[in-house]
């Protein structure tokens, strides 16, 4: 596993609302999907520390994963994905390697690479797949997972998907803040107003400094909550 060419999160891109909550992944993806590496590495390599001295299965494995987590740094989802003539891709990985902690980290990174090609069923697969004891990275997962379910339409169940992950790591207030902005939203798009007020209001008391902390009033103004 590559633990040694850890990367930095990148902040996701804060745009303006935009009309419809379907295609905000679209809009948004890239920078989001270029920093996830770090965090999952890590958390992989210390919730499977133990496999890494069980035999040459795991040694392969996080040597085939470096290869793949390699294109999918370089924006190469595809290749990431499927591999090239020399090299496995995240789906062989799994296969080749089940029970693997290698193989349960294709998972995240196949569900997320789909998301970012559109795939949002396969994304979905994979991420409800995907499991982990680190609350940080089950977080990003959770997030990630509750937008497949945006895009799919399934709005209910994207915003009590984003709720959730606000609350597993509640020290990542960029993060946070962002999960409870997309379930607010959403609640308002179905025109359930008290649940949208309640996570804005979460994001004011919890994340005043945050960037959706700073914006937030004006959400919660057009709901008709000024103080």
């Amino acid at each position: 596993m590559a633990d040694n060419k850890n990367i930095t999160f990148e902040e996701v891109e804060k745009d303006e609302v935009v009309e419809r909550v379907s295609g905000f992944w679209t809009k948004n993806s890239k920078n989001i999907i270029i920093g996830l590496t770090a965090i999952v590495v890590l958390a992989g390599a210390i919730g499977g520390y133990k496999y890494f001295i069980s035999g040459p299965k795991i040694t392969k494995a996080n040597e085939a994963m470096f290869r793949a987590e390699s294109y999918f740094r370089l924006d190469s989802l595809q290749l990431a994905l499927n591999g090239d003539a020399s090299n496995l891709g995240f789906i062989k990985i799994m296969d080749k390697y089940s029970g693997t902690p290698a193989a349960n980290l294709a998972k995240f990174y196949a569900g997320a690479s789909y998301l970012r090609l559109g795939d949002f069923a396969n994304a979905e697969k994979y991420l409800k797949d995907f499991s982990t004891s680190a609350v940080q990275v089950n977080a990003r997962a959770k997030g990630l997972l509750a937008d497949t379910y945006a895009e799919q339409g399934k709005k209910e169940d994207a915003a009590k998907l984003y709720s959730e992950a606000a609350g597993l790591f509640e020290k990542d207030e960029f993060n946070s803040a962002e999960y409870l902005f997309r379930a607010g939203y959403l609640y308002e798009s179905m025109g359930k107003n008290t649940e949208a007020i309640a996570a804005y209001k979460k994001i004011k008391e919890k994340y005043p400094r945050s960037e959706r902390g700073f914006e937030v009033d004006k959400y919660l103004a057009r709901l008709g909550e000024t103080k």
